[in-house]
């Protein structure tokens, strides 16, 4: 007898009802928030299986440049416009905007109001707290974890922690406190990832990832490492290792090779490859230094670094692709849990400690998962058949989107959490496939016009917009303009996952 299984990893499809063209959009929890197309609306939806439901429409103070959601705290944050100048704002308690004609709250961070209005019933409106920068922010990321929030700006990184203020014996609100400022001279990064005290930055063509560990209190531990250019090239060579820098547009003369001095844009340096895993990534010539601006009256940790990885990537001129081309995107921190500690919990109840810590992070052609925790080693190659614009990595599957495709892969990471918890587990009654077993895809499905990804729970999430502008369709625009949003294909479609 042959038994045939149903493999395909999509089950259906549905459209979410936007009333506006979407813009930006992120998932969380049991919501998706959309952006409109100009920037200074969201809107909430309850993520169901029969369909998405509308829950709510925020107006925003600016236009947004980027929104994510955190599951721990359910509060929204993101980077504005407004005027030229750039905010940090965090909404919370944004589910009492179902109501019509609610109350909206707007202050500052760590400014409480503790009136007479907060002694009778509960405050029951949405909060949009302000967060100080001393540069424009440029990316944020939510820990999954604890809930606290990273923020990349030009030459540092703010960390700010969630805390949960108790104003009277019923009543708490949240809040936020800047705790940790890492200082990362010349390096301005382009996605940051922050999950359980692991830091992840990365740029065009690099990223490191670094642990905060708690020392004992000790007055001269500073831990910072810096090393130059010039240095790396000149401890190179004294070692008799190879330089990790190249030279391009040097002049030969007979067997010499001689530099013009008066051409400087005939030399173009860049970085090889290169891979520094665990104690070793310390010496990528990066400096990280920390400054803790927590309330001083609070007892305090003394705080350390451990470089974890390090991955630099050099653009491949040889095949004809350029530097945009080459960048590296969709970095990530995946946290995985045990069956026992996989447990729904909200920002009152007590952290789950991950088992296993994954980082991923792609280029256009392939994506690279580590595993962090306890052994940081590299766990899996992807190698995309087209160009990768955005890939999501979950505990079950990779998710990849090209112009036209998206693309659902096999990933190990259960494997090696499996196998970190019990070495033995191979035997006659069970077994675990080794975590070095060969990734493949599993579906290809074809889309029209796709450009941004996100996933949730067995949800995938799609925004597509097809490119109509035909000749027609400019011809007749002046007459449709109350249609765009239909008329152009623009979209945002669900697609769920079959349940195992």
């Amino acid at each position: 007898m042959v038994h045939v299984y149903n493999c395909h990893p999509f089950a259906s499809q549905q459209i979410v009802p936007t009333e506006q063209e979407p813009g930006l959009f992120c998932c969380g929890g049991d919501a998706l928030f959309v952006v409109s197309a100009g920037g200074c609306k969201i809107e909430a939806f309850l993520i169901a299986e029969e369909g998405c439901r509308l829950i709510c429409r925020i107006a925003t103070m600016g236009n947004v440049q980027s929104i994510a959601h955190s599951q721990i705290g359910d509060y929204v944050v993101t980077i504005e416009e407004k005027n030229n100048a750039t905010y940090l704002r965090v909404y919370t308690n944004w589910r009492y905007q179902s109501a019509e004609k609610t109350r909206v709250g707007v202050r500052l961070l760590g400014h409480l109001l503790r009136g007479s209005s907060f002694r009778a019933a509960p405050k029951e409106q949405m909060e949009i707290i302000e967060m100080p920068l001393f540069e424009p922010p440029l990316c944020v990321s939510c820990c999954g974890v604890s809930g606290d929030l990273l923020v990349g700006c030009t030459q540092s990184s703010v960390i700010f922690t969630l805390k949960r203020r108790v104003l009277s014996e019923q009543q708490y609100a949240l809040d936020f406190e800047r705790f940790l400022i890492l200082h990362t001279d010349g390096w301005t990064p382009t996605q940051v990832a922050f999950c359980a005290g692991y830091v992840a930055l990365q740029r065009d063509l690099d990223v490191l990832v670094v642990r905060l560990d708690r020392l004992e209190p000790c007055p001269s531990s500073q831990h910072q490492h810096t090393l130059a250019l010039e240095d790396v090239v000149i401890a190179c060579k004294e070692e008799g290792q190879p330089a990790r820098y190249c030279c391009l547009g040097v002049r030969r003369e007979g067997n010499s090779a001689v530099a013009p001095a008066q051409d400087p844009e005939d030399f173009y340096v860049f970085p090889k490859l290169q891979e520094l895993l665990g104690e070793e990534a310390r010496d990528c010539g990066i400096s990280v230094t920390l400054e803790q601006t927590g309330i001083e009256r609070e007892p305090r940790e003394e705080l350390g670094i451990s470089y974890v990885l390090y991955r630099r990537f050099a653009p491949d001129f040889f095949q004809g692709c350029s530097v945009e081309e080459t960048c590296l995107h969709s970095l990530q921190l995946l946290p995985v849990f045990t069956a026992s500690s996989n447990q729904e919990v909200s920002c009152e109840e007590k952290q789950r400690e991950p088992v296993s810590i994954f980082c991923y992070f792609s280029l256009p052609s392939m994506g690279y998962i580590y595993s962090l925790k306890n052994t940081v080693e590299l766990v899996s190659t992807y190698q995309y058949p087209e160009k990768a614009q955005q890939a999501v990595l979950s505990n079950h599957f990779l998710h990849i989107i090209t112009r036209n495709a998206l693309m659902c892969f096999t990933v190990r990471v259960s494997a090696v959490v499996a196998r970190a918890e019990d070495p033995y587990i191979d035997t006659t009654i069970k077994a675990c496939p080794p975590s070095t077993m060969e990734v493949c895809a599993l579906r290809i499905q074809l889309f029209i016009g796709l450009k941004a990804l996100c996933h949730v729970r067995n949800h995938v999430f799609l925004l597509t917009a097809a490119d109509l502008e035909s000749e027609e369709d400019t011809a007749r625009a002046t007459k449709r303009a109350q249609y765009v949003s239909s008329e152009r294909g623009h979209g945002l479609k669900a697609v769920r996952h079959r349940k195992a």
